[in-house]
């Protein structure tokens, strides 16, 4: 057993046993187990490389095509997404660096489209290079297929880089947090984004949050995690935000039916037809209605499903 990626510490308890809940890339189980020394969850043992490429589906990604619902559903993530937007944007002006903003993981770059739109010069990059191609080609996003600590782009360069659900997939996110370091220009921002280990959603819900997600989540962060983190690889923390309309009503909605989860569905490539599509989605955005109420109180008591943490190089 390795040692723990936040505090370094070596002894671990166990706390369950999960599949692959979601996508169902596989049967196999997986334990997840806490540190001892600070309490960060985690898998055990954590899949290598090569394992792990296995349990991420071909379009893990949103894609839009040419279909009623698919059209719909870009609407509807463009709606949500304008917090994501708003947060990074006050950020970049807020802050006196000059450069491009660089989101790693961009997947289709639809957020990038977004910060493009608002004047902003932008980058991708994704280790999937279908998916950079797609934010090249649908958002006008120059991207590359890449992993972060071989991204072309020279030291101090970047505005802003912006890792939403990237940190808990990596093996050492000490190592890609000083990677990200090295690529900010001096005030430049990171913004990081991860499921919160510490939520309501986790304590009630176990191994069947979706913020889990068994087997890809390699580490389950809480908000103190990811600033200890980050604070010992050079940054300081400027602003945490517990609320996401994108993630948290969603996450609680695909905890409950993940059968209902329309990217799982597509993931899937479950058998429906567009009206059972259309009725699928419509009962899956009631549930992510109802969870609404919820996701913004635990969100105010600062124990949101998701948090996001802006930081600065110091």
């Amino acid at each position: 057993m390795s040692a723990c990626v936040a505090c370094g510490a070596e002894g671990f308890e166990p706390v369950f046993r999960a599949s692959d809940r979601l996508y169902h890339t596989t049967a196999k189980e997986f334990s997840v187990v806490r540190c001892r020394g600070c309490g960060l969850l985690r898998l055990d043992p954590r899949p290598e490389a090569d394992e792990l490429r296995g349990y991420y589906p071909g379009n893990y990604w949103f894609a839009p095509d040419e279909s009623a619902a698919s059209k719909l559903e870009e609407r509807y993530r463009r709606l949500v997404l304008r917090d994501h937007v708003r947060f990074v944007e006050r950020a970049l002006r807020e802050s006196s660096a000059r450069g491009p903003l660089l989101d790693a993981g961009c997947g289709g770059g639809l957020f990038l489209g977004m910060m493009r739109e608002r004047g902003f010069r932008v980058l991708g990059l994704d280790v999937s290079r279908e998916a950079a191609s797609m934010a090249w080609r649908r958002q006008r996003a120059p991207s590359v297929c890449a992993v972060l600590e071989a991204a072309p782009f020279p030291a101090g360069s970047l505005a802003g880089l912006t890792l939403f659900h990237v940190l808990e997939h990596v093996h050492d996110p000490r190592a890609y947090l000083e990677t990200a370091h090295g690529l900010l220009a001096e005030d430049g921002r990171l913004i990081v984004q991860v499921p919160n280990a510490a939520s309501w959603q986790c304590r009630l819900l176990g191994r069947r949050w979706n913020g889990m997600d068994v087997p890809r989540h390699l580490s389950d962060f809480r908000a103190s995690d990811v600033a200890m983190l980050m604070e010992g690889c050079g940054f300081e923390v400027v602003r945490r935000k517990y609320f996401s309309l994108r993630d948290n009503p969603a996450g609680l909605a695909s905890s409950l039916a993940p059968g209902l989860d329309p990217m799982a569905r597509r993931v899937r490539r479950v058998a429906e037809g567009p009206g059972a599509r259309l009725v699928k989605d419509a009962v899956y955005l009631a549930l992510v209605a109802a969870a609404l109420p919820f996701a913004m109180l635990e969100a105010a008591c600062r124990a949101g499903s998701t948090v996001m943490i802006e930081v600065r190089r110091r």
